[in-house]
């Protein structure tokens, strides 16, 4: 059965590639930054109606979010769509694509998912670059009622996972006193200095951390006047580890390097959050091997993560910890450009990047049969769907504590 059904998701797939690469270039050329997608989440959304699609728009009041479903079968999978883009650089990562293959391969499985007792959810998830849509979506259950979710990210590679860091995002404040900085500096408290000591304790630090930790940031704001002891500055700092846990101790061993720098330089100074912690992306095994049958069905060779990976962060990550997930890559032709670089954008929207989405949203169609068919892994996915009400507040993935 699994074959003449995924011979009609295809047919599908095809019959629709026309818009759907069409859906892909119109975001790419319409890059949108984080919680600002208004046009993007508009035309992922009307694309799933003309398809029948029930749509919430403005779920969990985030006026570029959406929930749309189809189906009402007992097996309730989960399709996010990203499509916020980066500052500067466009769709450098890539969203148009996971957006247009979401729309595809949810698209593909609606003349089978009565046949596969079937219900498909489409999460339309703003701002994974630093906004964490997807925790507030689950945050205020919009993710409820899902045994499954999954999702496919472009990438220079081909995985079955994503290698992946939890992390944090926070604004460091030094407060200090201006002073002339040579008629009496004695009255002064350099703000400068305590960032200058923070920069010096962090590649200390460094020594002593794990090979998978990260510690990086910028300084925003050094002073106002070369001849005035700096009063106020300013950082945003990142700090990343192979699990939350890890990344919980790596953030509170950090936090006390920019206290350090303030009881040394006389300075006050102010941590706060920018945004909610990522987790790191708990993938379902049995979920990555189909889809590792199904790309290598497709021409696609996906490994398992490799030691020579480099590490990212997604909400993404935030939806595994609670729902079975997979977040695999899928490969373009970029010529070396990785993600987050201009180069890479340019791909994104050339033939490769629309092949990875017609690939893409096949691969999951595919993945998603193979899940409804499989006796076995079916039971275990329907024995808890996700309900955020279910879930105890100190889970510091869910950001509720």
């Amino acid at each position: 059965m699994n074959r003449s059904l995924k011979d009609e998701a295809a047919r599908q797939v095809a019959d629709n590639s026309a818009a759907l690469l069409a859906l892909s270039h119109r975001i790419h050329e319409n890059p949108e930054t984080r919680f600002e997608e208004k046009q993007s989440s508009t035309w992922v959304a009307d694309a799933l109606e003309e398809h029948g699609f029930v749509v919430s728009r403005g779920v969990a009041e985030l006026p570029t979010a959406f929930v749309a479903t189809r189906g009402s079968g007992t097996l309730n999978v989960g399709i996010c769509a990203e499509y916020d883009a980066l500052g500067g650089v466009g769709h450098a990562c890539g969203h148009n694509i996971i957006a247009a293959a979401a729309v595809g391969a949810a698209v593909a499985l609606v003349p089978i998912a009565s046949q596969l007792d079937l219900t498909i959810t489409v999460l339309g998830t703003p701002a994974e670059e630093g906004g964490g849509g997807k925790i507030t979506m689950l945050q205020q259950g919009a993710f409820d009622g899902l045994h499954a979710a999954m999702m496919v990210h472009p990438a220079p590679i081909e995985r079955d996972a994503m290698a992946t860091l939890a992390n944090s995002r926070i604004f460091i404040d030094y407060t200090g006193k201006a002073a002339h900085a040579a008629a009496a500096p004695d009255r002064g408290l350099n703000a400068a200095s305590a960032m200058t000591l923070a920069h010096a304790g962090i590649g200390m630090l460094r020594e002593h951390l794990l090979t998978s930790d990260r510690v990086h940031g910028i300084t925003l704001h050094g002073g106002d006047a070369m001849n005035v002891i700096p009063e106020k500055t300013r950082a945003e700092w990142c700090t990343r580890g192979a699990t939350l846990a890890r990344e919980a101790e790596v953030y509170e061993r950090t936090v006390k390097v920019f206290q350090g720098a303030a009881l040394m330089t006389g300075c006050s100074v102010s941590i706060t959050r920018n945004g909610p912690v990522y987790a790191d992306v708990r993938t379902d095994a049995d979920m990555a091997a189909l889809w590792r049958e199904n790309a290598s069905a497709l021409g696609r060779e996906s490994l398992p993560i490799q030691p020579s990976d480099g590490f990212a962060s997604t909400d993404m990550g935030n939806v595994s910890y609670g729902i079975p997930s997979i977040h695999p890559l899928i490969a373009l032709d970029t010529d070396g450009a990785n993600i987050h670089e201009a180069a890479f954008a340019h791909h994104a929207a050339a033939d490769t990047g629309d092949k990875a989405v017609l690939d893409g949203a096949t691969g999951m169609a595919w993945t998603i049969i193979d899940m409804a068919n499989d006796s076995s892994l079916r039971g275990r996915l329907q024995a808890k769907a996700f309900h955020v009400a279910d879930i105890d507040a100190s889970e510091r993935w869910l950001g509720l504590d």
